[in-house]
């Protein structure tokens, strides 16, 4: 994607024919990329994304789609306090570079935040109250005395001091991955559906209620879910297929308030019609990243 006429010939494939028929606001190039092992796939990042966001341009776009990429919390040298939280260092210069992009294209800095992971590694720590955005005592930041009662939030502003401490006060921060398991293997502790169910409910409370964090209050959060359906096919450990709001076959996992805003999903109609199926998964997915 650092060849314009690539990265131009790509939006007129798989964007222009739908723009008018969904509603795309967002192309992130890779994911978790400067977490991973490959330090070319890191030096082509913020070039794809400037070529990309000028083929946006020369296409008459640029104002309706922006570009970005997602990040793992694994970016953060330090998370606690929040106030306290900055990049590592060896991540350093391509950070700068990517928030420089971010600032000029008036473009967020995605994260994907799991609480999940937190509280399973550590369930003798971590408060599960705390994770699950459940009543709890909450923890203070010893430097700006602002008060946490949930994971999400701390990480979230931990990633605005980070940026903060990079020079940049104008660059919003959105979630573009969270969620939990509601089935794990029994080394996973917390990946219940009852977990999954109190974590999902009570972010689409806190979303509802148009809530900022504690150091951006004033900001409310943007957040995408993770994910619409199980991945039944997928590798690796249990939870990995089970974060889903929705079975393969399109009937809840459990209830979070949404079934209502929903149409009904009928899995047989795959079988039937595999295009009018496609149309009505579509809407769903749609409208599930748009409101959360």
């Amino acid at each position: 994607m650092t060849d314009p006429i690539q990265a131009q010939t790509w939006i007129q494939q798989h964007v222009l024919p739908y723009i008018f028929q969904t509603k795309i606001t967002c192309i992130t190039i890779g994911n978790e990329v400067l977490t991973g092992n490959d330090t070319q796939l890191m030096s082509y990042l913020l070039p794809a994304m400037q070529t990309v966001y000028g083929a946006l341009g020369s296409l008459g776009l640029k104002k309706d789609v922006y570009v970005t990429t997602a990040h793992s919390t694994g970016i953060l040298g330090n998370s606690f306090p929040p106030s306290a939280g900055v990049f590592r260092q060896d991540l350093a210069e391509y950070i700068q570079s990517i928030l420089n992009f971010h600032s000029q294209t008036d473009s967020p800095f995605l994260i994907n935040a799991y609480p999940f992971f937190a509280y399973k590694d550590n369930p003798n720590q971590v408060s599960l109250d705390y994770v699950l955005f459940q009543s709890n005592p909450g923890t203070t930041d010893p430097i700006t005395n602002l008060k946490y009662d949930n994971m999400l939030y701390a990480q979230i502003d931990a990633v605005y001091s980070a940026i903060k401490a990079m020079g940049h006060t104008d660059i919003q921060v959105r979630v573009s991955e969270t969620g939990w398991p509601s089935k794990g293997d029994p080394s996973e502790v917390g990946a219940t559906l009852e977990n999954a169910r109190l974590y999902n409910g009570n972010l689409l409370s806190r979303v509802q209620q148009n809530q900022g964090t504690p150091a951006k209050p004033s900001v409310p959060i943007d957040v995408y879910v993770f994910a619409l359906f199980n991945e039944d096919l997928k590798p690796g450990p249990s939870s990995e297929r089970n974060y889903g709001l929705y079975y393969p076959d399109g009937t809840p996992v459990y209830n979070i308030g949404l079934q209502g805003f929903l149409p009904r999903m009928d899995y047989s109609a795959s079988y039937r019609n595999g295009l009018d199926f496609f149309h009505l998964l579509l809407f769903p997915v749609a409208f599930l990243i748009c409101t959360l």
